[in-house]
Formats: C-alpha cells, structure tokens, sequence
C-alpha cells in the first residue's frame, strides 16, 4: 500500500491519497454489502464518523470517487490492519463495488470530515436509518469503553452510563450488521416499517419512547435518510435534547474545493450561510441546520 499526504484548510487531520488491497466483501442484507480493505495509514487515524473517497485503482468509469462512512477499523493478529465500510448497491459505483473480490487494488481518499464529538452526557442515543447505521458500530464501541480511535487515541474524560442503538430500515431483510451490534452494554432496539423484525413503526417511534423516559442529560447522535433526521431533530428539539446529524450529502471531491456538498447552516445573527459538508461536516448540531 501507498499514501501521499495533502493538507488542506479546514481539515481536521491531514487526508491522504491511499492505494488499498480488498481483504473481504460480504453480504449484510438485501442488496448491502460490507467491504474490509488493507490500509494501515488511515485505520491508525480515522475517527467514528469521519468519511473517505473510494474508487477503483483502473479505469476512469466512474471517474470521480463515492464517499463512505467508516464501520469500523480492525486488525489481523499477524498486526495487519484496515478499515471496514457498508454500502447498499444503487448505481454504477456500487453495482462495481459488490463485484470486488480479494486482492482487487482500490484506492482511498482520506480520512474526511469532522466525524461525531466525544460524547460528554450520561445517556448517548444513536438512532440510525437504512445504511445509516454503518458509522455507529465505531461511535458505540468508544462510548462504552471498548474500542479507542485516531492517532493519538482520544480520550473520553467521563463514559456514558447508557449507550442506546434505535436502528430502523424498511422490512427484516434489509437490517444490515446486527451481529456486530451486538455489544455488552449496548441497548439495541429495532425497528422495520412492515412489523417483520421488532417494532413495528418507525425509528422515531421508538426515539420518542426512549425520550420519555426524561433520562438525564441525553444527546442523540442520527444518521439516515434525510426526511428520518429531520423528523429527530424536530423531536430532539420538542424535547430540548442535543443532536447532532451525519449528513449524506452527494459530493464530487471530499475536500471542498468544487462545493458541490453545501449545505445551509444557520449563522448566530439568524442570518444563514453555505457550509461544505465534506468540511466543516459531515455532522453539524441540528439546530444550526436550515433544513
């Protein structure tokens, strides 16, 4: 593998150009597929919710990488080590992508974004819908104590008491990942639209249940389709509850030079200006959002 380094204003840590070798593709669910590549640099300093660019080493359809959210980082005992993404197959790129087999070469742009802050309450809620799960494998693997990330690893002064998982998706066949999400200490609550696996409804049915429970300083990190967080963050601000939101806004580059990912972000005058998500985001707190 290979890297090069490129810093840019506003990155959080300096990205890299990677070349990747494919270890594993397998299937998580209907028409989703988790992908495990060789790449050392970027497992030591990619943080739960950070992103990168990915696209094969030949060829130049597509020419432009797809962004993907980190599932996890993992490592060999023979100290090999990589990273893990989830992708659901809806274009060309991941139509290519689910036909990757080991040792295919791809190559990686990142790590990108800002990912999730450390949590600093005593209840940490995620709440996740259709692919947007993937990048809270990481995020409850820290705030429970059970994994560190980044390079020096980051630090959580003071752990959540509880740590709660409220994942949703359309029918059973679409639940991605569960096995891995089946963490001590983690509460993993399901919900599918049709009523074939756990509740039957939808993920802000079971957000809201958990926020009557008036658990003390609760945040609430989301991730989904878009009209699911807008609905969160009008429940998390019904009940004056933190939220910050992973945005999966299309974008070409990842490192903000075409601002072809801007996204509205309320000013402190009231005002509201253009942010580039593949920069100052993908999370934002849901309350500066003009969504």
């Amino acid at each position: 593998m290979t890297a090069t380094d490129v810093c840019l204003p506003g990155m959080v840590l300096c990205a890299r150009q990677h070349t990747a070798i494919v270890k594993d593709i397998r299937k998580l669910a209907e028409e989703t597929w988790a992908v495990r590549v060789i790449v050392p640099e970027m497992a030591k300093t990619i943080l739960p919710g950070q992103f990168f660019m990915i696209r094969p080493s030949n060829g130049s359809d597509p020419l432009l990488g797809r962004p993907f959210a980190l599932f996890d980082t993992w490592q060999d005992s023979d100290g090999t080590s990589g990273i893990d993404f989830g992708f659901v197959r809806v274009g060309k790129m991941t139509s290519l992508m689910s036909q990757w087999t080991p040792g295919d070469s791809v190559q990686l742009w990142g790590p990108l974004g800002n990912g999730f802050p450390i949590p600093e309450c005593k209840h940490l809620l995620c709440v996740a819908g259709g692919i947007g799960q993937t990048p809270f494998l990481g995020v409850t693997r820290e705030a429970l104590g059970l994994k560190s990330y980044g390079s020096p690893a980051r630090v959580l002064e003071q752990r959540p008491e509880t740590v709660s998982l409220c994942y949703g998706v359309r029918s059973k066949a679409y639940l991605a990942g569960l096995d891995e999400f089946r963490l001590p200490g983690l509460d993993l609550q399901i919900a599918t639209d049709d009523g074939t696996f756990g509740h039957h409804g939808y993920v802000t049915d079971l957000l809201t249940r958990r926020l009557d429970q008036k658990q003390a300083s609760t945040h609430v990190y989301c991730c989904g389709p878009e009209p699911m967080m807008k609905a969160v963050a009008k429940i998390c601000a019904q009940y004056s509850v933190p939220c910050w939101l992973s945005l999966e806004t299309p974008m070409a580059c990842g490192f903000g030079a075409c601002f072809s990912c801007v996204t509205k972000v309320r000013e402190d005058d009231g005002s509201w200006d253009y942010r580039r998500t593949c920069v100052e985001g993908p999370v934002f707190p849901a309350e500066k959002l003009v969504l």
